[in-house]
């Protein structure tokens, strides 16, 4: 009778353990996959900030016109760099400045940039974050 009885328990807590298992498989599955392909274009365009051309020094005898979007995680976030304009150009002047025409050319020159300026408006964010810099035109003379 004690067998039996112990049988029975294991049998249930085997159903249980399995249940729970196929509903965390289940429920992973559905929800983890939406996220996987990221934001749709529209997103990113509803929580994108233009940073109209800024022209500056260089480090180097040279200058730079640059535009940048700026893609943020929320429309909060969206609003509060819009009103932190002045800020974000200060960022941007102050990133350029530091850098000589050919730490700018090619790819690697630009993605360090997008990445450092990234890094730079989130510490001054506080409704949200940057998710991605782009740089939409680039002169360097």
């Amino acid at each position: 009778m004690l067998n039996k009885k112990l049988v029975q328990t294991m049998t249930l807590i085997l159903l249980v353990i399995a249940l729970i298992g196929t509903g965390a498989v289940v429920y992973i599955t559905k929800y983890s996959g939406q996220n996987s392909k990221g934001p749709t274009i529209d997103d990113v365009l509803k929580y994108s900030v233009d940073v109209s051309e800024i022209t500056t020094n260089l480090a180097s005898d040279n200058y730079a016109k640059m535009a940048f979007k700026i893609q943020t995680d929320s429309k909060k976030a969206k609003d509060e760099l819009t009103k932190r304009d002045f800020q974000v150009r200060n960022i941007i002047i102050e990133e350029l400045s530091e850098k000589k025409a050919k730490d700018l050319q090619g790819k690697a020159g630009k993605l360090q940039l997008q990445d450092a300026l990234k890094t730079k408006i989130n510490k001054v964010m506080q409704d949200g974050k940057v998710v991605q810099v782009y740089i939409t035109e680039s002169l360097l003379q």
